[in-house]
C-alpha cells in the first residue's frame, strides 16, 4: 500500500546563530516556505541563564548588549537574504531565554509552526555529552514536524 504525503508547512521557524549550520538551514527553510507558499520565522535566542548565573552588573549589561547587537546584525543579514532572493514572508524574532524550550514550546506555540528547521550540529560526540545539543533536543520534544539540514557535501 502506497502512501501519498501531502503535508504543506505553511509556518517554518529556524533558529540562527550565526553560524554556517543555522544560516544553511534558514536558506532551506526559505525554499520549503516558497514551495508551500508558507512563511519563515528566523528566530535568534539570546541565553539569559549565562548572564543570571554571572549576576547582573554593569560590565554583565555590556556583554548582554553586545550580543544583543550581534543578534540583530544576524537577523537583519536574513532578512537582507530573504529580498536578494525575492522571498517576503519572513519574520524576525529577538528574544530571550533557553534556547531548547523557546524552539520546542514558546515559539511554535505563538507563531503555530508546524514545522521545525535545524542545522546539524557542529559539535562532536565529546561536546555533545558536555553541553548536550539544541538540535538533538527540539528533535525529542518538538510539537511538529522536524527536518535537520546536513552541510553541503564540498
Amino acid at each position: 500500500m502506497s502512501t501519498v504525503l501531502t503535508q504543506s508547512y505553511k509556518n517554518i521557524l529556524v533558529g540562527v546563530d550565526g553560524s554556517d549550520q543555522g544560516n544553511l538551514a534558514y536558506q532551506q527553510a526559505v525554499e520549503v516556505a516558497r514551495r508551500n507558499n508558507g512563511r519563515v520565522i528566523v528566530a535568534h535566542i539570546i541565553e539569559n541563564k549565562v548572564y543570571t548565573m554571572m549576576g547582573y552588573s554593569s560590565l554583565n549589561d555590556g556583554l548582554l548588549d553586545q550580543e544583543t547587537e550581534s543578534a540583530k546584525e544576524i537577523l537583519a543579514e536574513c532578512s537582507e537574504y530573504a529580498k536578494k532572493v525575492d522571498f517576503n514572508q519572513v519574520e524576525t524574532v529577538l528574544t530571550y531565554g533557553v534556547a531548547k524550550e523557546m524552539m520546542c514550546k514558546e515559539l511554535p506555540e505563538k507563531y503555530s509552526v508546524d514545522l521545525i528547521m535545524v542545522g546539524q550540529t557542529g559539535l562532536n560526540k565529546v561536546e555533545r555529552l558536555m553541553i548536550g545539543s539544541i538540535s538533538s533536543y527540539i528533535i525529542r520534544h518538538a510539537p511538529c514536524d522536524v527536518l535537520i539540514v546536513h552541510p553541503e557535501k564540498k
